[in-house]
């Protein structure tokens, strides 16, 4: 008798986005570089973060298809890392902020970092947070009234 499990959902539907931690020289032209190499492929950046080192940068970025670039930075040889971003639509960034964050407070999860997508997905700005409590996260914003956007929500 074969035990009936439920199905999985797909990676490109559920509320989390893919970051791409990609590490470079601190030399003009690098991002063009890689926004190039993506394009080949007809994948875009949708959000973009770069902090620099005397010799070196870190890009982080949310692309429109995260499969594909993980082929193409192995295919490549380029130097990345992934972690899971919260993505959060915002309907009026002035308000909305302090209260987006109040609620993170409250919870107790900390944000490492957070940058606005390049994109504007169902034409409002959107957040993304790299927090410590994802699940958490989500369900406290959801709670206060903020969507979260997943993968599908910001491919082209």
């Amino acid at each position: 008798m074969a035990l009936k499990t439920p199905e999985t959902t797909s990676k490109i539907g559920g509320p989390l986005v893919k970051q791409f931690s990609i590490f470079m020289p601190n030399k003009v032209g690098a991002m063009l570089d890689i926004v190039k190499l993506l394009s080949t492929r007809n994948t875009h950046v949708v959000a973009l973060t770069i902090a620099e080192q005397t010799d070196s940068a870190i890009a982080r970025i949310v692309v429109s298809d995260p499969e594909t670039v993980e082929n193409i930075f192995h295919e490549h040889e380029v130097a990345f890392s992934v972690c899971e971003m919260v993505v959060v639509e915002m309907q009026e960034v002035a308000t909305e902020l302090a209260k987006l964050l109040a609620a993170l407070l409250m919870a107790e999860v900390n944000m490492h970092f957070s940058y606005p997508l390049l994109t504007r997905p169902h034409g409002l700005a959107a957040l993304a947070l790299h927090v410590d409590d994802t699940e958490c996260a989500c369900s406290v914003l959801q709670g206060e009234g903020f969507k979260m956007l997943s993968q599908a929500d910001i491919s082209r």
